[in-house]
C-alpha cells in the first residue's frame, strides 16, 4: 500500500495529533467514514448522497 510501513503510519498518526489535537479526531473520524460511505455509494450508481448536518441536543443540561 503504496510503501507505506508501521513506522510511517505512527509519524503521520502523530503529525495528526499535533495539527488537529485529540478532540477533534472523533468528529474527522467521523466525516471521512461519510465521506469514504458516499463515494461507494456515488460509484455503485445510486443517486442518494447523505449530506445531513450532524443533530444537536436540544434537550442539554444548563447548569
Amino acid at each position: 500500500m503504496f510503501g507505506f510501513g508501521m513506522p510511517e503510519l505512527i509519524v503521520i498518526l502523530v503529525i495528526v495529533l499535533v495539527v488537529f489535537g485529540a478532540g477533534k479526531l472523533p468528529e474527522i473520524g467521523g466525516a471521512l467514514g461519510k465521506s469514504i460511505r458516499n463515494f461507494k455509494r456515488a460509484s455503485d450508481g445510486k443517486d442518494e448522497i447523505e449530506i445531513k448536518p450532524r443533530k444537536e441536543e436540544d434537550g442539554k443540561k444548563e447548569g
